[in-house]
C-alpha cells in the first residue's frame, strides 16, 4: 500500500513562507505525476501544482504561479512545495497526490487522475 505523508504546514503571517514536504513510501520515480492540491473551508479541492514525467515538467495554478515552487528529491522519495509570499487566501488543507499513469497536459489538473493521496496538512495564513 502506497503511503504519502505530508508535513510542514502551520501558521504563517501574510507575506511569509512555508515549505511542505510529502514523504512517499515507494520510489518516487515509479510515479509519472506527483502534485499538490488544496481544499479551503467550504470549497472544493483544487489543483495547486504538479510534476509530470521523467523530465519533470512543472505545472501551476494561476493563483500560485510565481509564488510557489514544486520540486522532488528522488533519493529521499520526497516531493516539496515551497510557498512564498503567502496570502490569506492560501489558507487550506494541502494534499499530496501521486499518479502512476502518464497524463497529458490537460489532465494533470484533474484530481481524479491521481491514484494515491496523503492525509493533508493545514496551512493557515493570518496576522
Amino acid at each position: 500500500q502506497v503511503q504519502l505523508v505530508e508535513s510542514g504546514g502551520g501558521l504563517v503571517q501574510p507575506g511569509g513562507s512555508l515549505r511542505l514536504s510529502c514523504a512517499v513510501s515507494e520510489r518516487t520515480f515509479r510515479f509519472d505525476t506527483m502534485g499538490w492540491f488544496r481544499q479551503a473551508p467550504g470549497k472544493e479541492r483544487e489543483f495547486v501544482s504538479t510534476l509530470r514525467g521523467r523530465g519533470d515538467s512543472t505545472y501551476y495554478s494561476e493563483s500560485v504561479k510565481g509564488r510557489f515552487t514544486i520540486s522532488k528529491d528522488n533519493a529521499k522519495n520526497t516531493v516539496y512545495l515551497q510557498m512564498n509570499s503567502l496570502k490569506p487566501e492560501d489558507k487550506a488543507v494541502y494534499y499530496c497526490a501521486a499518479g502512476v499513469n502518464r497524463l497529458n497536459t490537460s489532465s494533470v489538473r484533474n484530481q481524479r487522475m491521481y491514484n494515491y493521496w496523503g492525509q493533508g496538512t493545514q496551512v493557515t495564513v493570518s496576522s
